[in-house]
């Protein structure tokens, strides 16, 4: 009987604490949130996103379904937005924390952004960890109701939008940091094939 009881205990706290580790829900998100990242809005549900495809630094074009299998965290901004260049080494920052963890982050040059202008500002910058991409047009902000800069979206690995932060932040404070990594923890665990024998 204790024994039972016991059992029924341990696989009751297994499958709890097994709940609680999927859980990555927008009140526990919501919870991390301090200082410049109380803007975040958390979604209750993660939303679908634009299919307008943009351009990578070697011409690849992508849409934000593709980036990554991970987390990903897309920065709308523009060489002339003084926030977008003050918040872009603290995206380099993170980038560089979590990379390896499973985050990509792809700050997308919005408009009419020359190049020489954007890599004058990274070499300035010392953005070293992350590379730009383009979105010359405008097309993909506007589909996805970025009205103006800086405008930031954390992706989960489908590429569907998860949280939306307008103006901005520090992207590596504490809090930022606490977020993406309680993110990239719940994210679901790829297992390999097993080996024929």
């Amino acid at each position: 009987m204790l024994k039972t009881l016991l059992a029924a205990t341990l696989y009751t706290a297994l499958s709890l604490s097994a709940i609680a580790a999927q859980a990555s829900g927008a009140s526990d998100i919501e919870a991390l949130r301090d200082g410049s990242m109380k803007k975040l809005v958390v979604h209750s549900a993660a939303k679908d996103t634009s299919r307008v495809p943009f351009t990578l630094q070697d011409g690849t074009e992508l849409s934000l379904s593709e980036i990554s299998d991970g987390i990903s965290v897309v920065n709308f901004w523009a060489t002339w937005c003084a926030p977008c260049r003050k918040e872009m080494p603290a995206l380099d920052a993170l980038a560089a924390e979590f990379s390896e963890a499973g985050l990509t982050v792809i700050p997308i040059a919005t408009g009419h952004n020359p190049l020489p202008a954007i890599e004058r500002f990274f070499d300035e910058a010392g953005i070293t960890t992350i590379d730009y991409a383009l979105d010359a047009k405008s097309q993909l902000a506007r589909d996805m109701g970025v009205l103006g800069l800086p405008v930031t979206l954390i992706l989960d690995a489908q590429g569907r939008e998860l949280a939306r932060l307008t103006g901005d932040a520090d992207w590596h404070s504490q809090s930022a940091r606490n977020i993406i990594s309680a993110l990239l923890a719940n994210m679901p665990v790829a297992t390999a094939p097993a080996d024929k024998e």
